[in-house]
């Protein structure tokens, strides 16, 4: 399949690099999605995020030099791209229980972490309901958050966010002024290669913006997924969206952001749905 061969290939992009800086961008190239959407996906996929797993393939061979080559920490630290020996230590410790001065020579145990392979595996069948939809642009009103690079670090931000606003009475001001569809308060990730990285909490809305943000979402072909449960259970359904259904349904990830439209307030019984951008292959 297609879809498989694309992510085996930034797999083997990654094990090509792994002593040197790996380009995020090519990665996205390859498996033909933003940087965004890349490691999106890839966290959901390999089940770790693609930081994390990079630094866990490069320890892997750093302990395999260490052991069988009499490299000095150092030049392992150089070799596989940290600029203190003290940043390797750290990095190394994490990934193995112990410094990387006690691996050589041999002798004691270390953890290896293979390279990964995607392959698609059927699953026991649980419906997945969605519906196709062309839209236009439109405007959405809110504040917004920057995002960092490795999408990771984001999650505490978001959740604050929402905290914030809801506490100082942002959430209810948006509320009110929601007055075209979607109908909600969104969650829009502006995560696309040309411009900054973003998080909008906001509504789609033609009233003035006043001291809040706008944003013109673009037109774009969007898959949407309706749920319900707790905020917690959106996240699951974002899983099994790029795990289960992307693969295998003939589309790929478009260039427009990432849309999630919370339908009911209560963060223990919420209505939802999330908004793929999507392009036939």
């Amino acid at each position: 399949m297609e879809w498989v061969e694309r992510w085996n290939e930034a797999i083997r992009y990654i094990e090509a690099h792994l002593t040197e800086e790996i380009d995020y961008a090519q990665l996205g190239r390859i498996a033909c999605c933003s940087v965004y959407h890349f490691q999106r996906m890839f966290a959901y996929l390999a089940g770790v995020p693609l930081a994390e797993y990079i630094r866990r393939r490069r320890m892997s061979l750093a302990a395999a030099d260490l052991q069988s080559t009499g490299i000095r920490v150092i030049d392992a630290a150089a070799k596989y791209g940290y600029d203190s020996p003290t940043a390797f230590n750290r990095a190394f410790q994490a990934v193995h229980g112990l410094p990387p001065s006690a691996v050589r020579g041999g002798g004691v145990s270390v953890r290896s972490f293979p390279a990964i392979r995607f392959q698609v595996t059927v699953k026991g069948a649980e419906e997945m309901n969605y519906r196709i939809e062309t839209k236009e642009a439109f405007r959405i009103v809110g504040v917004s958050v920057p995002l960092h690079r490795e999408i990771e670090q984001n999650f505490a931000v978001i959740p604050q966010k929402w905290q914030q606003i809801a506490e100082d009475g942002t959430l209810q001001r948006l509320a009110g002024m929601m007055d075209t569809p979607p109908m909600g308060v969104l969650g829009v990730s502006t995560c696309n290669d040309a411009e900054p990285w973003r998080y909008y909490i906001a509504v789609s809305s033609g009233q003035p913006a006043g001291d809040l943000e706008e944003y013109t979402v673009p037109a774009a072909t969007w898959a949407v997924f309706a749920g319900e449960g707790t905020n917690a259970s959106i996240q699951e359904l974002e899983r099994r969206i790029v795990t289960e259904w992307l693969p295998t349904s003939g589309y790929e990830y478009g260039s427009a952001p990432d849309v999630e439209v919370y339908l009911s307030p209560d963060p223990e019984h919420a209505k939802y749905e999330v908004w793929i951008p999507v392009v036939k292959r």
